[in-house]
């Protein structure tokens, strides 16, 4: 939305994107102010078990303040992608340039939240979000208010993060090397995950090349999606299309990875589910 209202403007994006990032930077410290009232006979379990750092040397009527600041305060982000393709007309799965500015951009918010910490002695940090809710609920809100933009908001979600959209088909060493970037970056949260077309259970190699490529291009939490189906008549497993070819039963669990856990398709919401629809595999170098 800051990148719509910018209208490819970047100075003008960096000014609202500080502004937000003030106001939410107030929130969170309101937040602090408003549980750091909280004593520890209010939490019990969380304090009684002293998961809290520095927790132990608490009283039953002690504030919980000076344990809650070994916490931290996360600023996170969504449609890096977006972003992208409204301020320049590209995103940073296609185009140097693109990958540079986006990186530009996730560099300058550590930057804020950096300095944040600093001024307010807390742990401000910067989170990779993956809004499992927002991305279907915010681009919906924009498409009402701006239309429908190619790139933008002509879908039912926005991107992941710091992720290259979904729909793109790349090599996934690429996109390894591409998305590692933002990783350190991040210092709240992050995933790079490559899409397979099948379990990789006969090439254990290709796992283990996708592995250490993960870990030359800085990634932090790595993973490596592939389809599993499961008929829930005989419990043959695999990759299906409309029913199970050994019983042919058409009742069957699909198991997918939304962002960093495996769930059901059934369970995936509304947005979430189309963007598993439009989920390119990557291929490697050799095609």
């Amino acid at each position: 939305r800051l990148a719509l209202e910018s209208r490819g403007q970047q100075d003008l994006f960096y000014v609202q994107l500080d502004r937000l990032m003030r106001t939410a930077a107030r929130q969170l410290l309101h937040r602090y102010e408003v549980l750091s009232r909280l004593r520890v006979c209010d939490l019990p379990f969380l304090m009684g078990q002293h998961l809290y750092l520095d927790s132990e040397q608490l009283k039953p009527e002690d504030s919980i303040r000076d344990v809650i600041k070994h916490g931290t305060l996360a600023i996170g982000f969504i449609g890096l992608a977006e972003t992208l393709q409204s301020l320049i007309g590209k995103h940073h799965g296609e185009d140097d340039e693109a990958l540079e500015l986006g990186y530009k951009i996730i560099e300058h918010m550590r930057r804020r939240t950096d300095s944040y910490a600093d001024e307010y002695d807390l742990n401000f940090v910067l989170v990779a979000t993956p809004a499992e809710g927002l991305a279907g609920r915010f681009v919906k809100m924009d498409r009402q208010r701006y239309g429908t933009i190619p790139g933008v908001t002509d879908k039912d979600y926005y991107s992941n993060s710091f992720h290259i959209p979904v729909y793109y088909a790349m090599s996934l060493f690429d996109k390894i090397k591409a998305e590692g970037r933002f990783h350190a970056l991040c210092n709240a949260g992050h995933i790079s995950y490559t899409e397979l077309e099948a379990p990789p259970v006969h090439n254990y190699e290709a796992v283990d090349r996708i592995v250490r490529q993960m870990a030359a291009a800085d990634v932090g939490y790595g993973g490596i999606n592939y389809p599993l189906d499961e008929c829930k008549n005989c419990s043959h497993s695999g990759v299906f299309n409309a029913e199970c070819p050994q019983c042919g039963c058409p009742d069957i669990r699909r198991i997918r990875r939304i962002t960093g856990y495996l769930s059901t398709d059934e369970r995936f919401n509304e947005a979430k589910h189309q963007e598993l629809v439009d989920r390119k595999v990557h291929f490697t170098a050799g095609g």
